[in-house]
């Protein structure tokens, strides 16, 4: 059955019928990460669940080394056995300081497992409660790892997971999609307001909705953000350095290949 919902779910994003809010999110991360995740791009799924986004990653960027991190032990297992030889796998949860805590593990709802236990979309939820290591991205990734891109889904602690890795997206500046909205952030206790200061204030990056990316159109201001994360569950943005930077990168990456088509031409005709 859960083969069946994935093959379904592909098929309406390559058809682009958003039945959805998250089928129209899933469509819109997948354009994403193929528009910018080049061959040589290095990148971390945070909250890997089946792999999904390690996918995509590994099939732009089969050359580079991925980084993984699910911290659900069958998870981790199936992750480790599935893409070890392309990627990093860690079962650890990040968070913003290490240690050891409680993770309460969703049985028939796996996607929804986090270290606070919250309202779930499902019926008769079977919780677990497990025990996890804690970690902060920056103590793992080395610096002199560029990293370019990064997708957290940690079911609430985005604010916490984005606080440990402040070296890390200072130094490379990397793309990063995150969720957030009601029904799991405020269970660690996060603002709007204070995740909005922190990202622009102290990360120096701008926020953008999916869509609004895609579209080229400006970053979101304060209010704009706390409005959309006031109001719905589980929105999706994208933290961006900007988008003169994004295009200036994209330039590069087309005289590059132009280059090469050059001296293709030029030994083709020797």
């Amino acid at each position: 059955m859960g083969k069946l919902k994935d093959y379904i779910k592909k098929g309406l994003n390559v058809l682009h019928l958003d039945l959805t809010k998250n089928i129209k999110y899933d469509r819109l991360t997948n354009q994403i990460i193929k528009k910018n995740v080049r061959e040589n791009s290095k990148c971390i799924d945070i909250g890997a669940h089946k792999g999904e986004i390690l996918d995509l990653f590994i099939s732009q960027a089969p050359k580079s080394k991925h980084f993984a991190f699910e911290p659900i032990p069958e998870m981790y297992q199936a992750l480790k056995e599935k893409y070890s030889q392309y990627c990093e796998i860690y079962r650890y949860a990040l968070s913003d300081s290490e240690g050891v805590s409680e993770f309460n593990f969703v049985k028939n709802a796996p996607a929804y497992s986090g270290i606070k236990q919250r309202e779930y979309a499902v019926k008769e939820p079977q919780v677990q409660k497990i025990k996890v290591e804690l970690k902060r991205l920056d103590d793992i990734i080395p610096i002199s790892t560029k990293i370019d891109f990064i997708k957290i889904d940690v079911e609430g602690a985005e604010f916490l997971v984005l606080k440990g890795a402040v070296k890390t997206i200072k130094a490379h500046k990397p793309l990063i999609i995150f969720e957030c909205g009601l029904g799991a952030s405020e269970y660690y206790d996060t603002t709007p307001e204070g995740l909005y200061d922190f990202v622009t204030e102290c990360l120096s990056l701008k926020i953008s909705t999916l869509e609004k990316f895609q579209q080229q159109k400006n970053s979101l201001n304060k209010s704009e953000f706390c409005n959309l994360s006031n109001s719905e569950k589980s929105i999706i943005f994208l933290l961006i350095h900007n988008f003169f930077f994004l295009i200036w990168r994209q330039l590069i990456d087309i005289l590059i290949v132009i280059s090469i088509k050059k001296q293709i031409l030029f030994l083709l005709k020797i």
